[in-house]
């Protein structure tokens, strides 16, 4: 057997002992080292896009690399080292180099190498984390409707999820309180199905409400996956007779109409009226009660009893048979408006003749006054019926004359 001369054993010792200094060093970071790599750990969903960046703070020329979670290198420099189409540079510079991995898969999650090849080797860990996006939520348990008082339990389910998805339920806005399932990933698929039951004790005013189940994981947008269905509830009738109008005249045509509110509609009515028979011109047209022509002997309480399978209820209205020539509330209204007007205009017309007559009064009177004053600082007769006659500028003209 041949041996190795003494230099080559030195050599060979030393190689190893550099190979050995190199991984031992390769997990440590040096934060004051300008040329240790640094990387960002990564999260992304299933299908997204993931950018790897690797950078060193001063570049002695030495090349960096990137690997894969099985230590292949997937590239060296602005090479390409495996043929994968996904991989693709981003960007090659001596301080730097960046890839990016498309369509990414729940097998691409795990730790990814960074080295650069400088004495001793430095390398950097970047841990990749995959979300798997959970399934759009399905519903069951809204197969038949329940009746008023009763209990239904509701079950949303969602696939694919990881970590596990959690499932919300509301009614309208409000949020409700289920019980979470969280089913363990089979063998080969790290993916979660998770369900959650709901159970409800429904009343008639959850009929028509919906029910919504809305998946929460970090993969989704608040709101981005959710089911809704309605709740139908079964519920006997509440019962409301509405009349044709408000003022039921003598002599004209008129209806009641029974509305009865339910769920399913009423399939059945039956009218009455309270202490005595229908009157002779009174037909039963199923929710409707048509009076041919009014008489006041048509007055009384009318009963309307529905029916839809569910329950039974029953309202009742008075009729009371006006006058023809009544009017209605709204008319009264108006010619009471209309009558206040006009006797306000009637009392200031009032107000304005009694003015005018007391001012006409007034100054007659004086006129009088004036005149009768003329006649009594007269010296005699003559001159007072001149006074009188309003002539004292003609008695001075006569003065004057005699002058």
């Amino acid at each position: 057997m041949a041996f190795p001369s003494a230099p080559t054993a030195l050599w060979s010792v030393s190689l190893l002992a550099v190979l050995f200094a190199a991984v031992a060093h390769s997990n440590v970071v040096y934060d004051d080292d300008p040329l240790q790599p640094v990387t960002t750990d990564e999260t992304v969903s299933v299908g997204g896009t993931v950018t790897l960046t690797c950078r060193v703070a001063e570049s002695d020329n030495s090349s960096l690399q990137w690997s894969n979670t099985a230590q292949q290198t997937l590239y060296f420099g602005a090479k390409r080292a495996l043929r994968d189409h996904r991989i693709q540079l981003h960007r090659s510079t001596h301080t730097e180099l960046s890839i990016t991995i498309d369509d990414v898969q729940l097998s691409d999650e795990g730790e990814y190498t960074c080295s650069i090849f400088t004495m001793p080797v430095r390398t950097a860990r970047a841990t990749v984390t995959v979300l798997g996006v959970p399934g759009k939520p399905q519903i069951l348990g809204f197969e038949n409707p329940v009746p008023e008082g009763g209990k239904v339990t509701l079950t949303c389910t969602s696939t694919g999820s990881k970590p596990p998805a959690r499932l919300r339920w509301y009614r309208g806005n409000q949020e409700l309180e289920g019980r979470p399932n969280v089913v363990a990933p089979v063998p080969d698929d790290p993916t979660y199905n998770v369900s959650s039951e709901l159970t409800l004790e429904v009343s008639r005013s959850d009929d028509k409400a919906l029910i919504t189940c809305a998946v929460d994981h970090p993969s989704l947008a608040p709101g981005d996956k959710r089911s809704e269905q309605a709740l139908r509830v079964l519920y006997s009738p509440v019962v409301e007779i509405v009349p044709e109008s408000d003022l039921p005249r003598e002599g004209e045509r008129f209806y009641l109409h029974c509305l009865g509110n339910s769920n399913p509609e009423p399939t059945t009515y039956v009218w009455k009226k309270k202490d005595g028979e229908l009157p002779p011109l009174a037909k039963v047209d199923d929710a409707y009660l048509r009076f041919e022509m009014l008489n006041k002997s048509d007055n009384g309480v009318y009963l309307c009893q529905a029916d839809n399978g569910i329950g039974h209820s029953q309202g009742e209205y008075t009729l009371l048979v006006q006058d023809p020539t009544a009017m209605s509330t709204s008319s009264g209204v108006d010619h009471a408006v209309i009558g206040g007007v006009v006797a306000v205009i009637v009392f200031i017309l009032l107000c304005l003749l009694i003015v005018l007559g007391r001012y006409l009064i007034r100054h007659k009177g004086t006129y009088l006054t004036h005149e009768a004053k003329g006649s009594d600082d007269a010296p005699d007769a003559d001159t007072a019926i001149i006074n009188a006659e309003g002539g004292h500028s003609g008695a001075e003209d006569k003065k004057e004359y005699f002058i």
